[in-house]
């Protein structure tokens, strides 16, 4: 194999580690875009307000937010290892709670089990990115998590795929309007069917992590990286926050996550109030703006692949700059136009988000070493940003018309700002490197 080969370091092979791990990329990117759609499938199941509905995200990137440091201090004191069994058992664990969520018909109990699954999913993100980094040089560090989350996307898809045919398109046909008008009885046979469409498919990939947990469990897996146990908390954030490019790094990180879910989630409110305009009926629209979510997504996974090519060559700096400037232009588009030609706008800006999130976080962890675990969890809290901004953008929604603009357009304005943020950290790191 060749010297400079990104999956070996002073000999060692780490080909099995990686794919291993890398398929936890898959599984949570599974997660991520299963539950996107689910805004507006809760919304409609409960007939709440997009708001409401939007509580999803709210405790989805909530248990990102609240496990990343606890999760860091653990795999200090353990193991990346161990990092990635305990979060998927606790992936596992919240996929399994759906069904006495079902069981009991509250909203709330989603939610919370929604909170426990990305607790799980916290830990193997905090586990899983710096592990990958630390499965090779430093010099091919950036270029191997790219590849790494270059597979993300593909769980991505089938968690997209299988949202529209499994959930979105067995659900109920009642329209949101029909639903309003029926009978308590009537409305609670009704949610019975279409919770219980809902949950299967978190309960299908329940099992799945659970025999992928046994895998790892049972894998030799690499422990570099792994000696320096002691856990200074304070001062190792003291340290790392004084870090000019990783400190910027968490800010660029809190927005980019926040354009992508709100990009991925509102497409369906989006693609759904202009395709009924062209007069399609609600279920409809829906699946259609969820299928061109997918095309979306396939974007995304190709640019990821091409972008990772690239960065051989460019600056990931620039690279991550040029991209924003893009994203900015079509987000423009996906406000001033006022069609079913604003989704393909939104299909577009998939494509510039491909190389963001594993290159902010590439560029912020350049340096840490072994604080790396700890800078791993400051980058992995930022996630938060998908939890904070996309009620916002559901809030402008919810308004129907502002400004005698229709608002969905205008709540487009939170993602152009958040790109605005990436572009001016990807410049000013690009100038860094020069």
């Amino acid at each position: 194999m060749a010297k400079d080969s990104i999956l070996r370091k002073d000999g060692v092979s780490y080909v099995l580690p990686f794919i291993l791990i890398t398929s936890c990329f898959a599984l949570w990117g599974f997660a991520n875009d299963i539950t996107n759609p689910m805004v507006k499938a809760f919304s409609k199941i409960f007939r709440m307000s997009v708001t409401d509905g939007a509580l999803v995200q709210v405790a989805f990137y909530g248990g990102y937010f609240a496990m990343a440091f606890p999760a860091a201090i653990f795999i200090r004191r353990f193991s990346y290892k161990a990092g990635v069994l305990t979060g998927l058992a606790m992936y596992a664990l919240g996929a399994f709670m759906f069904f006495p969520a079902k069981l009991i018909g509250d909203y709330g109990y989603f939610l919370i089990a929604y909170f426990v699954l990305t607790c799980g999913l916290s830990f193997l993100e905090t586990s899983c990115n710096p592990y990958i980094l630390s499965m090779g040089t430093e010099q091919t560090a950036t270029r191997r998590l790219n590849l790494a989350q270059s597979f993300n996307p593909m769980g991505s898809l089938l968690g997209m795929y299988v949202a529209m045919n499994f959930i979105q398109a067995k659900l109920s046909p009642i329209d949101t309007e029909g639903r309003a008008k029926l009978t308590d009885s009537e409305f609670l046979a009704l949610k019975e069917h279409d919770l219980t469409v809902l949950i299967t498919p978190y309960l299908v990939i329940a099992a799945i992590i659970a025999v992928m947990f046994l895998v790892i469990l049972f894998a030799r897996m690499p422990k570099n990286a792994d000696q320096n146990h002691s856990i200074d908390f304070l001062p190792t954030l003291r340290r790392i926050f004084n870090i000019k490019h990783y400190r910027e790094g968490v800010v660029a990180q809190f927005f980019y996550v926040g354009a992508q879910i709100m990009c991925w989630t509102f497409i369906i409110q989006y693609g759904t109030h202009y395709f009924m305009l062209e007069g399609m009926d609600e279920r409809s629209a829906e699946v259609l703006s969820q299928q061109f979510n997918i095309y979306a997504m396939i974007f995304f996974c190709c640019s990821r692949f091409i972008c990772t090519f690239f960065l051989k060559y460019i600056n990931p700096g620039k690279l991550l700059f040029v991209l924003a400037s893009a994203a900015i232009i079509f987000v423009i588009g996906v406000i001033m136009l006022r069609n079913s030609y604003g989704v393909y706008c939104l299909v577009a800006i998939s494509g510039c988000m491909s190389l963001m999130f594993p290159t902010i976080y590439g560029i912020a962890l350049q340096g840490l070493g072994d604080d790396a675990k700890f800078g791993a969890a400051g980058l992995i809290m930022a996630i938060l940003g998908g939890s904070v901004l996309p009620p916002l953008q559901a809030s402008i929604i919810d308004m129907g018309t502002l400004l005698s603009v229709p608002a969905v357009n205008i709540s487009f304005v939170l993602p152009l700002i958040c790109f605005i943020v990436v572009a001016i950290y990807g410049n000013r790191m690009g100038k860094k490197a020069e």
